[in-house]
């Protein structure tokens, strides 16, 4: 499995670090990415399913999947 970095603000390392451990929804901080991952990229493609843009394979384009995220 490839491995990324990315740079998080404080504020929010905390808030899902208040997540993952003994008492949290998740085993540690890439299971609780991932998830969090999984969990964006399927409320895209509805956003995209709902406006007719999905091109068949279910991928979402960044940019006009961001313009959905209002609604």
């Amino acid at each position: 499995m490839p491995k990324i970095s990315v740079e998080i603000p404080a504020e929010l390392l905390a808030d899902l670090d208040e997540h993952v451990g003994d008492d949290g929804k998740f085993v540690n901080r890439s299971d609780a990415v991932r998830a969090s991952i999984r969990k964006n990229l399927d409320l895209l493609d509805e956003i995209d399913a709902r406006h007719d843009r999905l091109d068949g394979g279910g991928a979402a384009t960044a940019a006009g999947a961001a313009e959905e995220t209002d609604e």
